[in-house]
């Protein structure tokens, strides 16, 4: 099917066989509420698998528990199982105490609004199937007043968000305190999604958590569910912050699983003169644009379309994970058209699934895809998250998704079940991309990361130290709780005035809501609604982050296939106008960085090379976008814009390359930016593989030469507030990074530089200027002063 009859073959470059593995069950727990097992049993589970029960029983006993298994392997059975029986048993204590009051309560937190809400569907079913009377409810942003007022004096469990724990829930806790008094079980979902930044403001907010249920008496334990990960244990310990000791990790998968066959598969080369679409993420980004001699192949998202409009043609039920929201619209629209070409009204069995929709369109998506309504979504990652989409044959990728977590969590959506299933790897012009498929080994042959966070990062600690604080005077016997360092970050926050000190302990004294001092997930405020101009409809949500570069005066805005142009942008307002209009083009904008460094942190000399890593600033203002038609590229245009500056407070990592090194890589005169600018960007793509990181949660700056070094040097940034620790890995890894650099651009064919070495989807500067041989000598040389 995917090879077209051969005629696609040689855009294979590795098939793996996953052998299927039988499942392995176990006899229901004799402490498990009866009238829950008979629901399981009605719904088809008439025995659980044993790592079921081995989680189950730790969490009933009392322990903080993380089962760490593959996509559908039943993990939810494993934390429903003991929270509703502790439920049901505190229910009947009460009864018979004949006080309410004392009921159990649960509260569920996963990463994303849909998967609370498709976990509360599955919760129903099940409280039906038992016909026990267990009161569930979601709970978030979109909750109406009326209906909070009701969960929060009647739910048993209550399912929701981090984000709503942070600005809604522990800052009102006195109106929570029927839940928080009577707390049993805390679930943490997808616990493997908590990580870098983002990771870091929710370990804070869980000690806040169970700093304020301690407070109300109850002690409640800690189940989490996560992908298969390195280390789960010291992850779930470095999250609540107990040791790694007090955590019972499960890791053994008994589930069944059927035969899967993974392609990793490499689009066919273009001709010199042809030029990609680009493949780049909704961070600023301008289009890419290879040497005429460069083996440029196809873009990865015109390859997914092709595939998927052959899977569902086949009757195959896929999901398309793509890099960026305008990927998933891109090839939903791009196989639409295809498979319409071949009947009219096919093209409807496919649509787009993004961040950003309205809630009630990425339900309907989601039942859809359920009922067979939809044979395929075209979907960023939102969809690789545990929401219940059984049944599917085959899963596409688009580009190496950042860490083998995530390909394993996405790939296991592919023969849920058991059923046999599909996964192809298709990769982008890029330097990591081009490397892995090429190396498979390193996929299959190399353990999956751990989850990478750091909680005692001051810039996230210290708003949440405030949060805290507005929520109960802090005393000295909570600073263990919240981590090393906590005591010498009270005292900054006490000589900026955040916080005053007392004798008692640390006070916050403002009339502000503390919980505004931060945001869970780096946004940067509101999200940017965008409004249709003539009706005032709401068509969906951008990151404020992100607004300056996608949803600009002139912008094309894309939606289910749908093209809208924006005729204004209110940052302040955080809103973004905009009118249909067919057209033929999209919009890329063009952008100016600096950076500054704002201290040293660490240094490690090499000759005359100088390693660093320290706090930074970097500057971003989007200057100007260009307009190019589609598909072929050519451009048609474009305008400067006039919007404000964004400051990004993060940590870098830079090595310096004094004249001497410059001279002896034959780069000294005039050719420094070149090559600097093209080791910076190869440098960006393969960090990925060494740092548990994201391509999209770095940055970079290079220059030939920087006020603050005296010197030429290349930074390489967390994208994230405060920093995320993928910098320090940087640093610490340092000659070893930069060789695995050298190896990915001298192992290109190409001869000038093209996206799968040296170019950049994020390049603000048009990928210019580039000089891979120029970056190949600089290499050398550093790595001769510097060989690790």
């Amino acid at each position: 099917m995917l090879l077209a009859g051969g005629a696609r073959g040689d855009r294979v470059t590795h098939v793996e066989h996953l052998p299927p593995r039988a499942g392995l069950q176990a006899d229901w727990p004799g402490w498990a509420d009866g009238e829950l097992v008979a629901g399981y049993r009605r719904l088809g589970v008439e025995r659980p698998w044993q790592h079921q029960v081995v989680a189950s029983d730790a969490a009933w006993s009392g322990r903080h528990t993380v089962i760490a298994t593959s996509t559908g392997s039943g993990k939810s059975l494993a934390f429903w199982l003991p929270a509703l029986t502790a439920v049901r048993a505190a229910e009947l204590q009460a009864t018979g105490a004949g006080d309410v009051s004392r009921r159990g309560s649960v509260l569920y937190l996963a990463p994303t609004k849909a998967l609370a809400a498709d976990q509360l569907a599955g919760l129903e079913r099940l409280l039906g199937a038992a016909e026990v009377s267990v009161r569930a409810a979601t709970c978030d942003g979109d909750t109406a007043m009326s209906e909070r007022q009701w969960i929060r004096d009647h739910a048993d469990v209550v399912l929701t968000n981090p984000d709503f724990l942070h600005f809604s829930l522990l800052p009102g806790h006195r109106r929570w305190s029927r839940l928080l008094r009577s707390l049993r079980y805390v679930v943490l979902d997808e616990s493997h999604a908590f990580r870098g930044v983002f990771g870091a403001h929710v370990a804070a907010v869980l000690r806040r958590l169970r700093r304020l249920a301690a407070s109300y008496g109850s002690a409640p334990v800690v189940v989490l569910a996560s992908a298969t990960t390195s280390d789960p244990a010291a992850s779930a310990a470095r999250l609540l912050g107990v040791p790694a000791e007090e955590v019972v990790a499960v890791t053994e998968d008994t589930a069944p699983q059927g035969r899967k066959t993974f392609v990793l598969w490499q689009p066919p080369e273009l001709p010199g003169e042809a030029v990609p679409v680009p493949e780049e993420p909704d961070a600023p980004a301008s289009p890419t644009t290879p040497s005429p001699t460069a083996p440029t192949h196809r873009t990865a998202t015109a390859e997914m379309a092709d595939l998927l409009t052959d899977l569902t043609l086949a009757g195959a039920r896929t999901l398309a994970f793509t890099r960026s929201r305008r990927g998933a619209e891109s090839v939903a629209a791009a196989t639409r058209d295809h498979l319409d070409r071949v009947r009219r009204g096919l093209g409807s069995q496919v649509a787009a699934y993004r961040g950003g929709y309205l809630p009630e369109e990425r339900r309907a998506l989601e039942q859809a895809i359920r009922s067979g309504d939809l044979r395929a979504l075209a979907t960023t990652n939102a969809l690789e998250l545990g929401v219940d989409i059984a049944g599917l044959d085959a899963v596409l990728i688009a580009g190496w998704p950042g860490t083998r977590v995530s390909l394993w969590q996405q790939a296991g959506r592919a023969g849920r079940a058991g059923s046999d299933g599909l996964v192809a790897l298709i990769a982008r012009e890029d330097p990591l991309d081009t490397y892995l498929v090429h190396h498979p080994e390193a996929i299959f042959g190399t353990p999956v990361e751990a989850t990478v966070f750091d909680p005692t990062n001051p810039y996230v600690l210290g708003p949440h130290l405030c949060a805290a604080a507005a929520e109960l005077p802090l005393r000295a016997a909570d600073l263990e709780l919240f981590g090393p360092g906590t005591a010498e970050l009270l005292g900054v926050l006490v000589e900026r005035g955040a916080l005053r000190r007392r004798p008692s302990g640390w006070y916050w004294t403002h009339a502000e809501s503390a919980v505004g001092l931060t945001d869970l997930r780096g946004t940067g405020g509101d999200p940017v609604r965008v409004v249709e101009q003539r009706t005032g409809r709401l068509l969906g949500t951008v990151d404020a982050a992100a607004a300056d570069s996608t949803v600009h005066p002139g912008a094309v805005y894309v939606h289910q296939g749908e093209t809208y142009v924006v005729e204004d942008l209110d940052l302040e307002g955080s809103v973004a106008v905009v009118r249909p209009r067919t057209v033929d083009y999209g919009t890329w904008s063009r952008w100016l960085t600096s950076i500054e460094i704002r201290g040293v942190r660490a240094e490690r000399p090499a000759g005359p090379i100088t390693w660093g890593f320290g706090p930074v600033d970097v500057t971003t203002q989007v200057m100007s976008y260009t307009k190019r038609r589609l598909p072929e590229m050519t451009p048609v245009g474009g305008e400067t814009l006039d919007l404000p500056a964004r400051t990004l407070t993060t940590t870098a990592v830079w090595w310096t390359a004094p004249l001497s090194v410059l001279e002896e890589a034959g780069v000294a005169d005039g050719a420094a930016p070149g090559a600097l600018h093209a080791a910076e960007h190869a440098s960006i793509g393969m960090l990925p593989l060494l740092a548990t990181c994201d391509r999209w949660d770095l940055g970079g700056v290079s220059t030939a030469l920087h006020v603050d070094t005296e010197c030429a040097t290349v930074f390489v940034y967390d994208g994230h507030p405060g920093g995320a620790g993928f910098a320090e890995r940087g640093f610490h890894l340092g000659a070893g990074w930069l060789r695995a650099t050298r190896e990915a651009i001298a192992g290109c064919r190409c001869a000038q530089g093209c996206p799968a070495c040296v170019q950049s989807p994020k390049c603000g500067n048009g990928n210019e200027p580039l000089d891979k041989a120029g970056a190949l000598r600089l290499l050398d040389v550093v790595l001769t002063h510097d060989p690790g």
